[in-house]
């Protein structure tokens, strides 16, 4: 059976957990912001933070290690790999709906891609989440413990108390600024989710280094709300309803 308490001093695990949430954040950050540069050349602060950190990096990895140690009873890769490749993909797709819902926005989409659900996750990155997630369980994570174990547990605490105090002030701050998506989105006159997405881009684009931080970070972003799908919707409807009438009238002067 696999077992990361081996690695721990009793209570201690708990704490391994979130150092281990930390370093795989960190470490989510740097992939992304290495691959954006490969891509563009430049540097991009990827993620929803503004610190360098991705948070759904070290969510992954902790839930991914917790259920592997929880109901795996054997050391083969194939079932690290089935838990890392719907876990992740459930937790990838969580996110993009929570941040579509709280900030009327969709920040990623794979529609283009085959075998995507609803344009959230799709099967390319799922394989990848089941690879990464055999690596991490099988490889780092038993190394990363045992660099913890070296730890006092007066630093071992102190250091993850401070790390997440600085990851929810970070949250607070990116939360204030990304808000700013939601509002233009639902106060623009746009004619389409086309429009509505270039006015968010053009006046986040005015506006302070953060919020210029987020149009970089996530270029395609597409508004989407259900305030905005139901007012494009109405008037599609009342545009519709217009030419129908115009229609009858001209019908109605030729006879």
């Amino acid at each position: 059976m696999n077992s990361f308490a081996q690695y721990a001093a009793p209570g201690q695990l708990v704490w391994y957990y979130i150092m281990m949430f930390m370093v795989f954040s960190v470490a989510g950050w740097l992939m992304e912001v290495t691959l954006k540069y490969i891509q563009f050349h430049r540097f991009i602060n990827r993620g929803f933070l503004i610190g360098p950190v991705c948070p759904i990096y070290g969510t992954g990895a902790v839930l991914v290690t917790v259920v592997v140690n929880l109901v795996s009873r054997n050391d083969g890769y194939f079932v690290t790999f089935l838990i890392s490749f719907f876990f992740c993909s459930a937790l990838e797709y969580f996110v993009s709906w929570y941040m579509e819902k709280v900030f009327h926005a969709r920040w990623w989409d794979y529609s283009e891609r085959p075998m995507n659900l609803e344009g959230r996750i799709w099967i390319g990155n799922c394989v990848l989440f089941g690879i990464a997630g055999m690596l991490i369980v099988k490889l780092v994570v038993p190394a990363l413990f045992h660099i913890f174990s070296r730890f006092s547990p007066a630093v071992l605490h102190t250091l993850c108390i401070v790390s997440c105090v600085l990851m929810l002030a970070d949250y607070v701050c990116s939360h204030i600024v990304t808000s700013m998506v939601r509002h233009v989105g639902e106060s623009s006159k746009g004619d389409d989710t086309e429009q509505i997405s270039q006015e968010i881009r053009r006046i986040l684009s005015q506006k302070s280094f953060l919020h210029r931080r987020i149009l970089n970070a996530y270029p395609n972003m597409q508004a989407r709300t259900a305030a905005i799908q139901k007012r494009l919707s109405d008037e599609r409807r009342r545009l519709q309803a217009r030419i129908k009438e115009e229609r009858r009238k001209l019908y109605s002067r030729g006879n």
